[in-house]
């Protein structure tokens, strides 16, 4: 609910969780349930800010706080859409479909090189983007904040109004089941248009025809 973004604490880059979030270490065994069935550390708390917790720590400790779950693409950590946006504002972050759920990557991914007829580019390191948004991560749209561009936030207004673009969780399934938990090759595929789309949006006029005698 947007509501729930009312009273965060917020820096000047982002809110305060999202650094820790960012830099956490997931799918390790919890030191504390390492005999247990399920003992992935794959949650993070936003009102704890601590390290990666393991859904038997977060059902002791963390029932009523607000948790967030990190889930794995080729190797990389990614959250859902759906969970993510209710806390911050991830417009100008390209987003992706794995396995019909819509995520966006938690950090960069480097890519010195793009592909041949790659157009557009993350603005911080540059990784090929099937769709013109301007950043690859979370993480590369905190950078593009540091370097001073006033377009770029992930608090929403006072209002706590949502960008001009919603999305919706279209899968009926859930669980880990989903993503990767070890590598290999995952199914993406680019969302619906970006908020703003170059596309000549031009028709072609039909030919007229004449009127019967």
């Amino acid at each position: 609910m947007v509501s729930s973004v009312v009273g965060m604490r917020s820096e000047e880059f982002g809110p305060a969780w999202l650094k820790p979030m960012l830099r956490g270490e997931y799918f390790m065994p919890c030191a504390i349930h390492v005999d247990s069935n399920k003992s992935e550390c794959n949650l993070f708390c936003l009102d704890c800010m601590g390290n990666a917790l393991c859904s038997y720590c977060a059902l002791q400790h963390h029932k009523d706080h607000r948790l967030v779950q990190i889930r794995r693409s080729s190797y990389h950590n990614v959250v859902r859409v759906s969970e993510i946006q209710r806390y911050i504002d991830i417009s100008c972050i390209q987003t992706y479909v794995i396995n019909s759920a819509k995520i966006v990557f938690l950090n960069e991914r480097p890519q010195p090189r793009p592909g041949k007829g790659i157009t557009f580019t993350c603005e911080i390191c540059h990784r090929g983007l099937p769709d013109s948004f301007r950043f690859c991560s979370l993480g590369c749209k905190m950078n593009g904040m540091k370097r001073g561009d006033k377009e770029v936030a992930f608090m929403y207004d006072y209002k706590g109004r949502r960008p001009n673009y919603v999305f919706t969780e279209s899968s009926s399934g859930s669980g880990d089941d989903e993503y990767e938990g070890g590598g290999g090759n995952s199914s993406l595929s680019p969302t619906t248009p970006p908020l703003y789309n170059h596309s000549n949006s031009s028709r072609r006029k039909g030919v007229p025809h004449r009127a019967p005698f």
